[in-house]
């Protein structure tokens, strides 16, 4: 940063500088009406109803609700062709993925196909994405599990356990539906990019230590999801590893990881990797039946054919077990909701349209509430399924239904082809997607872009390898609302200085050949002020200004006479920030310094108005920008004297 020997700009008169102006006055409930529609409207989606007949208002209002309605009336056969390959193609890996998800979640395997049936048609007529594919995912399966595990067993108790997992999905469901109704999708937002990395690799790294369960024949396992708890099942049980099971699974896994592999590396053969966990399910079911192995241990998976049976009358409303379908259903679907929209936000963005968060919200919440009345559990839009939608060109939403189609078919025609079905293969197409879910390249990146944010995100891998899936989630959303606190309440203050030939004051660190001007020290807000972050503020502008006297007194340099705090950022401010400005200008004035204020905003202006703080310090003191205010100060120093003499010795905070 320079020194005393600052140029002026040459500017126009002091005089000439432009007066600060007060908004108009709003009536309470125009601006409080502005605010509600800022909050939950920031979309304007009544926009499209303006200047509308009844009739288009109507259509409109049903296209909103139902998207379907909007681009069926536009389908094309061209439309058709695609549509028709992504939805086989999804549909080869909904089926061996819906199988094994529903294993993992300690349910029926034939629900998995149930949940790929029902939820992607309600989707289809209600989502704004084109590209999500609907189905099972294994987050939420793992969850369910671990929260309804520890409330009844699903091997002692398989009816009551079935039960509570449609009791959750209903009230996950619901949950998703009504904050997408009450436009209160940013809660979701709470859930960082760090915390979503971090929770996801973890709960990956759990399903993969759960898989050994199956990759090696145990018949005994524990049922929590700790590392250590799984380590010690699986090696306290060394004698009872069945090596035909080991070597069948390991022997697929390297076959799904090299067909995955080809297919990230040649773009084009994605369906390679698409077919590969239902050919691995094919190889497998004709392996055990050519060889007999279910007769040396090998276990085998068996599903009942026939379409979706009726379960709303299975819902379960009484204590103590529907308080654990409410946290278990409000849990789920959370997390459920945040993948659902991250991964239709992505690829609408790939392709350039936009989809509404809410209606997302409503389209997902519905289907499953629909879903959870017909024998299915939680579904949302896993990623590995609609990265394969998006790479099989689909158009629309109807892949979905075309792989809605394609489960029905098999239900009801193909279910007794399953009968021979290891259940390790399904371990190891479960153990095949949870690798792609651990994202190492992105937590390299938080690491070099921003230390804290790995922090989140190691803090929700630890917390759900080590403890819980649910104790991660909340270590990972608690150090995140911290760091939100922190961002508040210890906003940032900087000192600026003058880039040489201009007007322009910028930080002096990020720009240290900036001036200093003498006589003046230039602080700029970083945030609006709060009750959270007036007492801060007041005390880091204190010591700014010990800072900078004792700085000039060491360099035998002019004392300093001016503060001025640049507001350009200062979106904001209540009543305890008015009162940390009165009390800043009370303790400037007892050690002779003069308090400017640099751009304030319009709602900052208004509120300093009201509360009579700019009669307090002057309008004459109030500027437009830093340079006008430099320029004031710099007139005053060189043709004023001082109104009032420095009373150094007083320490900063002895305010009257």
């Amino acid at each position: 940063m320079g020194n005393a020997d600052y140029v002026y700009p040459s500017t126009n008169d002091h005089q000439c500088a432009h007066r600060v102006a007060i908004p108009p006055p709003k009536p309470f409930f125009k601006s409080f009406k502005n605010s509600l529609k800022e909050t939950f409207f920031p979309d304007d989606p009544l926009r499209q109803f303006k200047n509308k007949t009844p009739s288009r208002k109507l259509i409109l209002g049903l296209q909103y609700f139902l998207p379907i309605l909007e681009w069926a009336p536009r389908y094309s056969l061209q439309f058709l062709k695609a549509d028709l390959i992504s939805g086989i193609t999804i549909a080869s890996l909904a089926i061996p993925q819906g199988i094994s998800y529903a294993k993992l979640a300690n349910l029926p395997p034939i629900l998995g196909l149930y949940s790929s049936f029902i939820p992607p048609l309600v989707y289809a007529m209600m989502g704004s994405s084109r590209d999500l594919a609907v189905g099972t995912v294994a987050v939420a399966s793992l969850l369910t599990a671990s929260m309804l595990g520890k409330e009844v067993n699903a091997t002692e108790n398989p009816t009551l356990y079935l039960h509570l997992a449609f009791t959750a999905t209903f009230f996950a469901g619901l949950l998703q539906a009504s904050l997408g109704l009450l436009r209160l999708g940013f809660i979701v937002d709470f859930l960082s990019h760090a915390t979503i990395v971090g929770f996801m690799a973890g709960a990956a790294t759990v399903v993969c230590l759960q898989q050994l369960k199956g990759i090696l024949g145990l018949d005994h396992f524990t049922h929590s999801t700790d590392i250590l708890s799984v380590l010690r099942s699986v090696f306290t049980q060394t004698h009872q590893w069945r090596w035909e099971s080991g070597v069948l699974g390991v022997g697929f896994l390297f076959f799904l990881v090299v067909t995955k592999y080809f297919s990230k590396r040649q773009p084009k053969l994605f369906w390679v990797s698409a077919m590969a966990p239902l050919t691995s399910v094919i190889l497998g079911s004709l392996l055990v039946y050519l060889t007999h192995a279910q007769n040396h241990d090998v276990q085998i998976g068996n599903l009942k054919k026939g379409l979706n049976p009726p379960s709303f009358g299975d819902f379960v409303f009484t204590s103590p077990y529907m308080s654990t379908a409410v946290k278990t259903g409000v849990i789920t679907g959370i997390i459920a909701l945040a993948e659902g929209i991250a991964v239709g936000r992505s690829f609408a963005m790939f392709k350039h349209y936009h989809i509404d968060g809410n209606k997302e919200m409503v389209a997902i919440g519905t289907m499953n509430i629909v879903g959870s009345c017909f024998s299915c559990y939680l579904t949302t839009g896993p990623f590995s399924r609609s990265a394969v939608n998006f790479n099989a060109g689909c158009k629309t939403a109807m892949s979905n239904v075309i792989m809605a189609i394609a489960v029905m078919f098999t239900l009801l025609f193909l279910t007794p082809l399953f009968h021979y079905t290891p259940l390790v293969v399904l371990s190891a197409i479960i153990i095949s997607a949870m690798l792609g879910l651990i994202d190492y390249e992105a937590v390299i990146r938080l690491w070099k872009v921003d230390k804290f944010d790995f922090v989140v995100c190691m803090g929700a891998y630890i917390g759900v390898v080590f403890a819980s899936v649910e104790v991660g989630l909340v270590i990972a959303v608690a150090i995140s609302v911290v760091r939100l606190l922190l961002f508040v309440a210890r906003p940032r203050t900087v000192v600026l200085g003058n880039i040489p030939d201009s007007t322009i004051y910028r930080n002096v660190e990020q720009y240290p050949n900036t001036n200093n001007v003498p006589g003046v020290l230039i602080l700029e807000i970083d945030a609006p002020i709060y009750f959270a972050n007036s007492s801060y503020l007041r005390e880091r502008i204190s010591r700014w200004i010990d800072e900078e006297e004792d700085k000039l007194k060491s360099a035998g340099e002019s004392s300093l006479q001016y503060v001025i705090l640049d507001m350009n950022a200062v979106g904001n401010i209540d009543t305890s920030g008015i009162s940390m400005l009165e009390e800043v200008k009370k303790t400037t004035d007892r050690r002779g310094l003069k308090l400017v204020l640099a751009n304030p905003g319009a709602e900052v202006m208004k509120k300093l108005n009201k509360s009579n703080f700019l009669e307090n310090i002057g309008q004459e003191w109030i500027y437009l920008t830093v340079g006008e205010a430099v320029e004031a100060c710099n007139y005053k120093l060189h043709t004023c004297k001082p109104e009032s003499t420095k009373e150094e010795s007083q320490p900063w905070n002895n305010i009257v």
